[in-house]
């Protein structure tokens, strides 16, 4: 069966250990650790401690990549990378997700498609890259324009990787055709972020099936295409009043998940 995990970002504003908790009490697979502000996040002794404690593992490694986790670990991106992978490896996750290099780091960017082959080669760990999507610079007067921050582009089979990342609330807010994407990836398609999305031009991640992308039939299409990877539930429950009401919309998505794969 394909794993089903869920993004420790999926519990935010709540902390690490409660996506152990709720993946624990739901059944989903394992965990995707989102390392970002939340001390825990950082700290791999600490994740150990919560796989032991829940009985969850850890399924991949979301390496720091947001803008507000830029200084974690490190200022420099190569050591946030190499970081990850450590980390990955020391908790036996087989994935780490990544973003292509903002506009800005123009050394990261040149180096980055051998820096994670190579890392691939040293870990035996699968560097996933996500696919993005553009942000809208205002004009003035009421206008806009799409703009990339992704050197060279939001889709990173613009460049080629081993192993690809298929973010459905990113293909959403890029007005991207997810299943096209997916070919376009092929078998390199290792992990997938299962959420959904309304076509605004901002990163929604719904609960899947509350959207209008193709999330059913894309978890339809993988078996049948030999994929080998995961599946990661990376949903914002931040609405939530409750712990029972984000639960729920948890319990939901893994209910989708499991019925289409």
């Amino acid at each position: 069966m394909i794993p089903v995990g869920l993004s420790t970002a999926a519990v935010w504003p709540r902390p690490v250990g409660a996506a152990f908790e709720a993946a624990a009490e739901l059944g989903y697979d394992g965990v995707e650790v989102m390392v970002w502000a939340d001390p825990v996040s950082q700290d791999v002794r600490a994740l150990q401690r919560l796989v032991q404690r829940s009985g969850v593992p850890v399924l991949a490694v979301h390496a720091p990549c947001l803008l507000i986790s830029q200084r974690v670990w490190s200022p420099d991106p190569v050591e946030r990378l190499r970081r990850s992978v450590r980390a990955a490896q020391d908790l036996g996750a087989r994935t780490v997700v990544v973003h292509p290099p903002f506009l800005w780091q123009r050394r990261y960017a040149e180096t980055f498609p051998d820096l994670v082959a190579g890392l691939e080669d040293e870990s035996g760990v699968a560097i996933a890259v996500e696919n993005m999507f553009p942000v809208r610079r205002k004009l003035g007067r009421g206008r806009s324009v799409a703009v990339t921050a992704f050197r060279p582009s939001i889709d990173p089979t613009d460049v080629g990787h081993r192993n690809y990342t298929l973010d459905l609330s990113h293909a959403s807010a890029a007005h991207m055709d997810a299943m096209e994407l997916a070919k376009r990836m092929g078998d390199g398609l290792t992990h997938v972020h299962l959420a959904d999305g309304s076509g605004l031009p901002k990163d929604e991640h719904l609960v899947p099936g509350r959207g209008t992308q193709p999330c059913a039939e894309l978890l339809e299409s993988l078996a049948p295409a030999g994929f080998t990877g995961q599946v990661v539930l990376e949903v914002n429950t931040r609405k939530a009043k409750t712990d029972a009401d984000r639960r729920d919309l948890l319990a939901e998505s893994l209910l989708f998940a499991r019925l289409h794969l």
